[in-house]
């Protein structure tokens, strides 16, 4: 095997295991709370779900009108695509210490190295699908109680849930069980 052979089965090998783990689980929860806050920022006023359909011997409508706030219907309309608007996302490289995951606008401006810059896309996308399923029954309860609110979903989701941020004061700080490779979550 000659050396630019061996070079591009490194650099392959390194691209794709990318994909497999998250190294700072904190920083990407954030990434993906950031998605999610934005998604109840840019909610539009529903009106209630009349679930009315039926009709008693009298002919008047039977049911329940549920607000369209503590319904399922907006727990799912929130976190429905959430993962998917996360491959939008990539680590960029902030200083020679520091990483940070940005929304990409256009993935042609790029000027990293794209193939690895979609691999890291690939992954968070992946930890978004981990993280969901890991805390969607307690997540969608707190949406319908009204406890997720624009600027409290990063604590909500990444330090009261997963657990992937420690709670010291004002700042974000991966926990040490959270440093390995393993890509669990």
């Amino acid at each position: 095997m000659g050396r630019s052979a061996a070079w591009l089965v490194l650099t392959i090998f390194a691209v794709f295991s990318v994909a497999y783990c998250i190294d700072d689980k904190c920083a990407a929860c954030n990434a993906v709370a950031e998605e999610l806050e934005y998604g109840l920022s840019n909610e539009k006023p529903r009106n209630h779900l009349d679930m009315r359909h039926r009709l008693d011997s009298r002919g008047q409508r039977k049911g329940k009108v549920i607000d369209y706030r503590v319904s399922e219907l907006r727990v799912v309309e929130l976190l429905d695509g959430l993962c998917d608007k996360m491959q939008d996302y990539t680590l960029e490289q902030i200083d020679s210490t520091t990483q940070e995951w940005v929304r990409v606008d256009d993935w042609n401006n790029l000027t990293t190295n794209k193939q690895e810059a979609r691999a890291y896309s690939k992954a968070i996308s992946s930890y978004c699908g981990r993280l969901i399923e890991e805390t969607e029954d307690d997540l969608a309860e707190l949406i319908k109680k009204g406890s997720v609110k624009v600027g409290d979903v990063s604590k909500v989701l990444c330090q009261d849930l997963s657990k992937h941020c420690s709670q010291t004061s004002g700042s974000q700080q991966v926990d040490d069980n959270d440093h390995g490779l393993d890509g669990e979550l």
